[in-house]
């Protein structure tokens, strides 16, 4: 039992990133509030950034664990794919105007 109790206590960048969006993502959710003597009150942006935050941790908490080379290459051509097209149909709607 022992064990299975250091092993979740561990702050291995896994537990890190999963902690640390449930945190943002809360913030964004919940807003202004205040909880005892902590006030939290992001605004808009605030809320914004801490929602982008937050979504970002978890999916780099959960893609912790299946991440390889491969998919990282295959990710990073398919975004150059895109990025390329979008410049080249932006730069085609500029020069139509």
């Amino acid at each position: 039992m022992s064990h299975l109790n250091k092993d979740m206590t561990d702050f291995i960048p896994n537990n890190t990133f999963l902690i640390t969006g449930i945190v943002f993502i809360t913030i964004a959710v919940i807003g202004q509030s205040k909880l005892g003597f902590i006030e939290i009150n992001p605004g808009c942006f605030g809320r914004l950034l801490a929602l982008f935050i937050g979504i970002s941790s978890l999916l780099y908490a959960l893609g912790l664990l299946n991440i390889s080379t491969g998919t990282l290459d295959l990710l990073r051509t398919s975004l150059t794919e895109q990025i390329k097209q979008s410049i080249s149909s932006i730069n085609d709607l500029l020069q139509g105007s």
